[in-house]
């Protein structure tokens, strides 16, 4: 077990901050705290700026919640992270598809001008 959860840390989206821990399942520092100081939840502290900040294992954090408010809950959670984040990323492409279509116009223009 020991094994698996120091390359859960290296793993890409397989942790996160508490600050993301907060916002995306709705916990509260003291709840990662107490999960912390339990033995739940493992930790490595970071720095930004010299502010300290944990970073935590997501699978941990999905048990934690799952204990505390049932699955039904996390799932919900889940879905509505997933979608944020298809929200967001299709906005992104939306924005890029119309300065493709500017910039398709002005090329079109200025073929259209040379013929």
């Amino acid at each position: 077990m020991t094994e698996n959860i120091e390359q859960q840390w290296a793993v890409k989206g397989a942790t996160l901050s508490d600050k993301s821990a907060r916002k995306e399942f709705k916990l509260t520092q003291e709840e990662i705290l107490e999960g912390i100081s339990d033995g739940k939840l493992h930790y490595r502290v970071n720095y930004v700026y010299g502010n300290p900040w944990f970073r935590l294992l997501r699978i941990e954090v999905e048990i934690l919640v799952e204990e505390k408010h049932g699955s039904k809950y996390l799932q919900e959670n889940k879905f509505k992270t997933e979608l944020k984040h298809i929200n967001k990323e299709l906005k992104i492409l939306g924005r890029q598809i119309r300065a493709l279509e500017i910039k398709r116009k002005e090329l079109l223009a200025k073929l259209g001008m040379k013929r």
